[in-house]
């Protein structure tokens, strides 16, 4: 393991300390946790991926480009799917959110996404 996976898992565990007393504190006041908690998990998943991937990700050859180009490829189809799903949820009444709360999601979704399908395209490819 080289340095720069060791500072994306430290990086990425802080993160969970982070999310996860977020996410205790949410559940201590019997409400949903802080909309900042979806961008601090999602930052987590993408170190974690990152220090997994870094090895293969330093090398720039074709089979790297083909999983990039491909993991936004499916990615973009994802997010499309979320803004369906959030559009009709909001439009019928079934979600209720704030625009800020939509925003992070939407935004913890997108990073989740795209660094998992890439993990998922290198155990692939």
């Amino acid at each position: 393991m080289n340095y720069s996976q060791k500072y994306f898992l430290i990086i990425g565990m802080f993160f969970l300390i982070m999310s996860g007393f977020m996410i205790l504190a949410g559940i201590m006041t019997h409400s949903a946790p802080p909309t900042p908690t979806y961008t601090l998990a999602s930052m987590m998943i993408m170190c974690f991926c990152l220090s997994y991937l870094h090895p293969q990700f330093k090398e720039k050859d074709e089979r790297m480009k083909l999983i990039r180009q491909k993991g936004m490829f499916y990615s973009f189809f994802a997010l499309l799917i979320y803004f369906i799903i959030f559009s009709i949820g909001l439009h019928l009444e079934i979600i209720i959110l704030t625009a800020g709360e939509l925003l992070n999601m939407l935004a913890a979704l997108t990073i989740s996404t795209v660094f998992i399908s890439f993990v998922v395209l290198s155990k692939r490819y």
